[in-house]
């Protein structure tokens, strides 16, 4: 296939670049030229700027289009008025944080989705950030109708996430001592590997799918308690993990999610990491073993120079602080 992806040089565009070639796929990329802009030197780059500079995709068509970086409804309509005659096929890459309510588990794609009062903002929030890609898909299913498809990632994880909110647990638990873990052993928690997104994606491009799917995994329920245990089975690390009660942590101004990551306390959010998955297991999603994704997650991240600054997790200093005083109270 002909394929266009939006994107395509950061985590996961990268990695569907790597898997749509892999599968034989002939590749053009569209994106301004400023994220690892000599990642794939023998693939057509077109340079431009989806908001108001989209010249250089005039007079061209595709068998399908991946869009993996839309945010803003307008921006992402542009993308769609220009393109729609272009392309049979149109897959954009939302996210699960559309749903208006975590509150209760087995969120499915038919779940309210939520709303902003003010259709116009554009500025991206914690609080817009998931009814700003609600938006955005409503733009594509507008424009695409049949020709759409539209996948929600849980988080995405993996190497070369820029993001960290995985990667920490691999390599916090690999380092070894006691490591400070929140509150819960048995809270869920639930993220896909990108290669299984990137790979199950094109599978269904392939396929000419569309609709709407849940993406995240792993198939069955899977533990915090059971993630850092394997964590500790693949590094062969003698660490020590310690469960602090949530309470104490939230008043000693512990940040949920980037100073502990996946830990999300609270009743609103307890359907969080329970979301349905089963639209996308029927539709072929599977899985590669949790140990595979830890360990190379792990392997990437020793790659990376020594002062790299991470983006989530404790601070050293700040996680032994917070254990004596937990230890002592």
């Amino acid at each position: 296939m002909d394929l266009l992806i939006i994107g395509g040089t950061r985590f996961l565009g990268r990695h569907i670049v790597e898997a749509g070639l892999g599968r034989g796929h002939k590749i053009t990329l569209f994106n301004r030229g400023i994220t690892n802009p000599d990642l794939f030197p023998a693939t057509e780059q077109l340079r431009g700027d989806r908001d108001g500079d989209l010249t250089t995709l005039e007079n061209r068509h595709w068998d399908a289009i991946i869009d993996t970086c839309g945010y803003i409804p307008r921006v992402v309509r542009q993308s769609v008025e220009k393109l729609k005659r272009s392309c049979k096929h149109y897959t954009f890459i939302s996210s699960i944080s559309v749903y208006a309510d975590f509150s209760k588990p087995d969120l499915d794609e038919d779940s309210p989705v939520g709303k902003l009062q003010d259709e116009t903002i554009e500025e991206i929030t914690a609080d817009t950030y998931g009814p700003l890609k609600a938006l955005c898909e409503r733009e594509v299913l507008a424009g695409l109708e049949d020709r759409g498809l539209i996948i929600r990632p849980g988080l995405i994880v993996g190497p070369h996430d820029h993001t960290d909110r995985f990667t920490y647990w691999p390599w916090r638990v690999a380092k070894g001592g006691d490591v400070l873990a929140a509150d819960n052993p048995g809270q869920h928690t639930q993220f896909i590997d990108v290669r299984d997104l990137s790979e199950w994606t094109l599978k269904l491009i392939e396929e000419g799918t569309s609709g709407v799917f849940n993406a995240t995994g792993p198939a069955t329920p899977l533990t915090m308690k059971t993630l850092l245990e394997e964590c500790k089975t693949v590094s062969r690390s003698g660490a020590e993990i310690v469960w602090v009660d949530a309470e104490f942590l939230l008043d000693q101004g512990v940040a949920p999610w980037t100073d502990i990551p996946l830990w999300v306390p609270g009743e609103d959010f307890a359907g969080s990491d329970q979301v349905d998955i089963s639209r996308a297991i029927g539709a072929g999603l599977t899985y590669r073993p949790t140990s595979t994704t830890i360990e190379d997650t792990l392997t990437w991240a020793r790659s990376r120079p020594v002062d790299h600054a991470w983006q989530a997790g404790l601070e050293p200093e700040r996680e032994k602080s917070l254990l004596q005083k937990w230890r002592t109270q």
